[in-house]
């Protein structure tokens, strides 16, 4: 486990009393543990209070959830964030990785969904790209990367040189996927990259359809993006002053995962809640094989994965610097917590 090598960081408070979570509106253990109210309990002994940041009161600044400048934080979210926030020089650590498979796909208008229907079909199209003036754009990271893995699904070479970028507009609270799929409707793109429960209501209610199912490849590169895989970060301070604190964490994360994988009903209901889409985008959304695996892992596979997303985000210009992401990473938290769970689901037998 790491030791601090420095003065103690002025972030981090005398006492620890409380430790925060952050999650996005997807589908997380995180979540999970929380709605089943597993966190709390975990540490209530220790007097400890385990607070979300999304339900915290003006004392704690909501851009926490991007920048990670709080040290008792475990957040589970987008990627574009997290690698954001390292590069930024934030001493996060990547405790775990997630991959759920929600569906991610290209809309298009019901008229054109003949012509539009195979990543090559892309060629020579307008692509809706959304601006959002926020800190780190994530909205405009996963629309690039979204037709980055459908163009190169095409396996003929096609890239952005091949296709019309067309910005579209968005203000910092819109709702998601909204102006791209008005601008989609007013022909002004072609083209709309979209994933999740939010996206499936959203595309009906504009009267898109699927052109191009990314979730129809075999290659999980094609699906690199925000939430594939999903990263836990936790503050380099926290793992340091109290390692035993990220472990049972963690291990908390691991029983949630099995316990979801057990419990589809709940979960959905879980997921519905989480992502703020009824029963029908819950279901359009997490229905293939995978997209219920909450597990946690760092295998280097999927820290390759990851990489791979870096090395994209660094290139379109959203990272300040490069993430080493093998260095970036602190598998012995994670190896601890599932050795743990382990030992108690075999002695709960």
């Amino acid at each position: 486990m790491p030791t601090p090598a420095a003065p103690i960081s002025p972030l981090v408070p005398p006492t620890l009393d409380t430790l925060w979570f952050t999650r996005c509106p997807v589908p997380t253990a995180t979540g999970i543990a929380a709605d089943r109210g597993w966190l709390a309990a975990e540490f209530a002994a220790d007097g400890l209070a385990v607070r979300s940041l999304q339900d915290a009161g003006p004392d704690v600044p909501r851009d926490r959830h991007f920048t990670h400048a709080l040290t008792g934080l475990f957040r589970e979210g987008g990627n574009v964030p997290a690698l954001w926030a390292r590069a930024a020089g934030e001493r996060t650590r990547l405790i775990g990785l997630t991959w759920i498979e929600e569906r991610q796909a290209i809309l298009v208008r019901a008229e054109d969904r003949d012509r539009i229907a195979e990543p090559g079909d892309l060629a020579g199209l307008r692509i809706a790209v959304p601006r959002r003036d926020i800190a780190i754009d994530f909205w405009r990271a996963m629309a690039l990367a979204g037709f980055r893995g459908a163009l190169a699904a095409a396996g003929t070479g096609l890239g952005f040189g091949d296709v019309t970028p067309v910005e579209v507009v968005a203000a910092p609270s819109a709702g998601q996927w909204i102006a791209e799929l008005e601008a989609l409707r007013a022909g002004r793109v072609d083209a709309v990259y979209v994933k999740g429960a939010l996206a499936v209501e959203a595309a009906a209610a504009h009267g898109a359809v699927i052109g191009i199912d990314l979730d129809a490849f075999a290659d999980p590169a094609v699906r690199i993006n925000n939430g594939t895989p999903r990263p836990v970060t936790v503050h380099q301070d926290l793992l340091d002053r109290h390692p035993e604190l990220v472990v049972r964490f963690l291990r908390v994360l691991v029983e949630a995962a099995d316990w979801a994988a057990s419990h589809p009903g709940e979960l959905a209901r879980i997921l519905a809640a989480e992502t703020g889409a009824g029963p029908e985008g819950v279901a359009g959304a997490y229905r293939g094989a995978g997209s219920s695996d909450l597990h946690l892992d760092l295998s280097e596979h999927r820290l390759g994965l990851l990489a791979r997303q870096e090395h994209f985000l660094r290139g379109q210009g959203f990272l300040a610097a490069p993430v080493d992401v093998a260095a970036w990473a602190a598998p012995e938290p994670l190896a601890a917590a599932q050795a743990s769970a382990a030992r108690r689901s075999a002695a709960s037998v």
